[in-house]
Parts: structure tokens; sequence; C-alpha cells
């Protein structure tokens, strides 16, 4: 039962860790925490899902295009919205994104309405068994995704100029604007690719649980795990969304069901207490 329950733990701390690593991105550079990151995550379903249902398009053809759209809507609201938003107190940005997030939900329910759908998808289905572990294809898809994600968004910070100079305005907005760098521009591709980060996290959520206005609602489990493994640090976001959504899973197992909804909140609060940075926070000191 524990690595039956381990296994399906690890495919909803990918998804976790996605939805992280969207407000990672965003906080780093530009200051702003995104709460309205998994309303970005439930947009992105509802757009593939439009993409397949409604327009009979290919699956694989459906996530290009998702991903297309998805990029351009971050950075459409990075232009007219968010922009203006850099260098304001962070308790009027934390209330603006959570406005977002509202306003977002009403829109989709307009939209698609309040109904639960099911997200059609040719990479559920089947069971591969491991000794006495049932593992469900779909949990295998998205681990396997998440890894090649994360795989190639090193590959673009570590060896594209645009991912380096993101790099160098995630650490100085100034330094790197002295360097020559656009930094309005770098914050817009920063919101374009949380966006398709987010949509990508949807199209694998969708077929695991549902596809309805209220699904972003997971993001307020991917907050504490961005804080967990150190807010500002993508490898954390990576480590906290897996530590979520096994713990959150076991605790669901082995104990009572109310638990599994706080249990992620426990832990949490209990790695601040012993390391308020978080697991890869870098711990600041200022002489005053």
């Amino acid at each position: 039962m524990f690595w039956q329950l381990f296994s399906s733990g690890m495919a909803l701390g990918c998804v976790y860790a996605l939805i992280a690593l969207g407000f990672v991105l965003i906080f780093k550079a530009t200051d702003v925490i995104n709460f309205a990151q998994g309303e970005f995550m439930m947009l992105g379903a509802f757009v593939a899902f439009s993409l397949i249902h409604y327009a009979h398009l290919p699956f694989w053809l459906t996530v290009i295009l998702t991903l297309v759209i998805m990029a351009a809507f971050g950075v459409l609201l990075d232009r007219t919205v968010m922009r203006f938003l850099v260098g304001e107190p962070t308790f009027s940005m934390v209330m603006f994104t959570m406005g977002l997030a509202v306003f977002f939900r009403s829109i989709a329910g307009m939209i698609w309405s309040t109904d639960t759908y099911t997200f059609p998808s040719p990479l559920q289905g089947g069971v591969i068994h491991l000794g006495t572990v049932a593992i469900a294809q779909g949990d295998i898809v998205v681990v396997f995704s998440t890894a090649l994600l994360v795989l190639l968004l090193f590959l673009f910070f570590r060896f594209t100029d645009v991912g380096i100079a993101m790099q160098a305005t995630s650490q100085n907005q100034f330094a790197a604007y002295l360097m020559g760098i656009n930094v309005e521009r770098i914050f817009s591709l920063v919101w374009a690719l949380s966006a398709m980060v987010a949509a990508v996290a949807g199209i694998l959520l969708a077929p695991i649980l549902f596809l309805h206005k209220d699904m972003g609602f997971i993001g307020l489990k991917a907050f504490p795990a961005a804080v967990l493994g150190g807010f500002g640090s993508i490898p954390g976001a990576i480590v906290g969304g897996l530590i979520i959504g096994i713990s959150e899973n076991l605790a669901g197992g082995f104990l009572p069901l109310w638990v599994k909804d706080v249990f992620a909140y426990l832990v949490l609060i209990a790695v601040l207490i012993v390391r308020p940075e978080g697991i890869f926070g870098i711990q600041e000191r200022k002489k005053v």
C-alpha cells in the first residue's frame, strides 16, 4: 500500500511542482507573487479541451497550439496589466493577483459553464504492474513529462542567450538594464513561459482528476511547495512539489481522510520552523 500511494503521490507532486515552477519563474524575474497561477493551469486545460472537443484537432497539434495561445496570453497580461505592479507593495500584488484568480474563474464559468468535463487524452488508460504495485499509465506519463520539461528548461536557461538574460534579470534588474538587456521584454517572456508551464500542468492533470473551472484551487497546494523548496529556487520548486504530493497522498492513506487536506501545510510549517528560508533557499543577513 505504501508504494502504491507513493507512486500516485509522485504524479500529483509533479503537477504541484510545475505550478510551483510558475510561481518561482515570475517571482524571480519581476518580484510579483502570482496567486492566479493555478487559474493559468485551468485556462490552459480548457483551451486544450476546446481545441480537441470543438475543433477536432489531433492531440499533439492541440498541445502545441495551446502552448502558443497561453504564451500569447501571458505576454498580453504582462503588457496590459502586470507590468504596472512591478515595484508596488507586496500586499497590493497579492490582493491584485487573487482578484485576477477570481476573475479568471468567473470568465471560465461563463464560457465553459460550471459543469465537470472528461478530458480526452490518448496518454491515459492501462496499468503497469511492478510486483504488487499497480501504476497507472497516466501517472507514468506525468512523471516523465515533468522530467522532460525540467530538462528542457535547464538547457534553455543554461545555453540560450534569452535564458541567460532571464537569469541576469532575476538577479539584478538594474544591472541587467545597464548591460543592455531589454528588461521589459524579459518580463513578457517570463510571463509567457510561466503560462506555458501552467498549461502543461493542466493538460497532465485534467485527465487524472477532472476538468472544472475550480480546478485552479490546486494552486493553493503548489504555493506551499514553492515556499517549502525555497521561494525563488527552481530546483526547490520541483523538490517541494514532490514532497507535498507524496506526503499528502501517504497521509490520506494511513491517517484519517480529513488530515490529507491540511497535511501539506503541516509539513510546510514543520520545515519552516527548522529552516525558514526553505530547503534550497539562501539565508540572507543584513548589517544594520
